[in-house]
């Protein structure tokens, strides 16, 4: 198997020639290797929450060293403010107005009565590619794009073996009564913590293929550090020590709570240790990496789903989780959808390095084709653009986006757009059918606090079209896509 005449055209260069972000790099991809793709997903996991972001409460050693030893990037998008979208975006490489699975909940059945949550059968996705392009795949965390006996199956949807949560509100105990292990439902005690599990099994299918040297796609798809805040016994303990003054006892979560974190004592602790303990685990995983003798050409990622949440005692603002952003999960503004992402392939990365290049989750799946030599088919509406440019440091030959776009149904604020450095969000019609929208520079005012829509109604307009024309309605998901819709008087229903 070979890497694609791209790849190699951008990477083998670098050995004989200076990259304009530095050095040159000290190996290359040998040729007829694939790399490896760890792809850590967290789950509301805030901009600020890292020390490379910021971080001054919290170390996160082992997780900082994927910026020091890759890159660090400063204008990455999640593919929506709630989990089950942004999911659907990552896996489809299609932003909010064209994927399937548009909002945590939907509206009515597809004609056939399976479920617009779960992904259609045909979808393209980011797993079958990997399929086609002869990779291992596997997942290891929560899914939340479909289930056992439907359309949205893990393993219908390209992995060769799936362990986790099917449903997304399941998976808001991590103490569960089960998980699964494929199609088979494995019996739990509620008394073992999940996150670890799902991480050891990773880690087995990691193994697994690396001494086969065979490539492989592993997806962890972590509930770290979503609500409930529980945590490895010793480590919330340790936390406990640390943080005294915020003992206080938070009930069940989501309605899942189950087994030990039916009742959570001191989620401040919780959080700090949930992410002490993933941080112990990226350490693990780098280590195991060199073990095996695939350190080199392995590509790690983390990012999150979305911002940081408020849930279950969760206390964003005790720990800057926004870092400079305004908002949270839910919302639209950039504490919503800019997430930390943070890549290290040794064989094709410079160290060290930071880019304000701007990306999205739908960026991913045409990153992934370029990287395995994948032809993405036509049928499939990609809206993403490959990052293996910037990735591999040849800058210069990296195409932007025009605009990035989010469509979210279950909040006020239901469009938003970036444009350059412009960020428009609209929210939902009044009782006059008039929408409200708010525009920012984010290069002078990346906290969104100083609204230009009055000022500026020529960028308003613009967006506005730009905005209107990246969205496909979906009866499943409907958001009142545009102004000129006229709504019901007060009162009465329409059909």
């Amino acid at each position: 198997m070979k890497l694609s005449s791209r790849v190699l055209s951008m990477i083998l260069p670098a050995v004989a020639c200076v990259f304009t972000a530095g050095p040159v790099l000290a190996q290359s991809p040998t040729a007829g290797e694939k790399p490896n793709v760890v792809f850590i997903l967290c789950d509301d996991l805030g901009y600020g929450d890292l020390g490379c972001y910021g971080q001054k409460k919290l170390k996160t050693p082992n997780i900082d060293s994927l910026a020091a030893e890759g890159m660090l990037f400063t204008d990455h998008y999640s593919g929506s403010t709630v989990c089950a979208p942004s999911r659907s975006v990552l896996m489809t490489g299609q932003h909010t107005g064209h994927t399937p699975v548009r909002g945590n909940g939907a509206r009515g059945r597809y004609p056939d009565g399976s479920s617009p949550r779960a992904l259609p059968a045909d979808t393209y996705t980011v797993p079958k590619m990997f399929k086609a392009a002869g990779y291992q795949t596997g997942m290891f965390g929560k899914w939340g794009l479909g289930s056992v006996g439907d359309s949205g199956n893990a393993l219908k949807q390209g992995f060769d073996s799936f362990y986790g949560y099917y449903s997304q509100s399941h998976a808001h105990t991590f103490y569960p009564k089960f998980l699964w292990d494929n199609d088979t439902k494995v019996e739990y005690d509620g008394n073992t913590y999940s996150h670890d599990v799902l991480w050891n099994k990773g880690m087995e299918f990691i193994r697994k293929n690396g001494r086969a040297k065979k490539p492989f796609f592993c997806y962890y798809s972590i509930t770290v550090p979503h609500a409930s805040m529980s945590a490895p016994e010793a480590l919330h303990a340790k936390w406990r020590k640390v943080y005294p003054e915020f003992e206080e006892v938070v009930g069940r979560y989501g309605g899942m709570g189950m087994g030990k974190d039916a009742k959570v004592t001191n989620p401040i602790a919780g959080f700090a240790a949930m992410i002490e303990n993933v941080d112990n685990q990226v350490g693990e995983l780098l280590a195991e990496l060199k073990a095996l003798g695939i350190d080199k050409n392995t590509l790690v990622i983390f990012t999150s789903d979305n911002g940081a949440h408020h849930e279950g005692g969760h206390k964003p603002e005790f720990w800057d989780s926004n870092g400079p952003l305004r908002g949270l999960k839910r919302s639209l503004t950039d504490g919503g959808i800019r997430t930390p992402m943070l890549m290290r392939w040794p064989a094709a990365i410079e160290a060290g390095r930071r880019t304000a290049h701007i990306s999205a989750f739908w960026d991913f799946l045409p990153t992934f084709a370029d990287m395995a030599g994948q032809k993405i088919p036509g049928k499939a509406e990609v809206d993403g653009i490959s990052m293996l440019p910037v990735i591999t440091g040849m800058t210069a030959n990296q195409k932007k986006h025009k605009v990035l776009y989010w469509a979210f149904n279950e909040g006020g604020a239901k469009q938003a757009i970036r444009f350059g450095k412009w960020k428009l969000i609209r929210y939902r019609s009044n009782a006059d059918g008039k929408h409200k929208v708010v525009l920012y520079d984010l290069e002078k005012d990346i906290g969104e606090n100083k609204d230009l829509s009055g000022e500026l109604p020529e960028i308003v307009s613009e967006c506005v079209k730009l905005m209107d024309a990246e969205h496909r309605e979906s009866p499943y998901y409907p958001i009142e896509n545009t102004a000129a819709r006229k709504r019901k008087p007060s009162g009465k229903k329409g059909k």
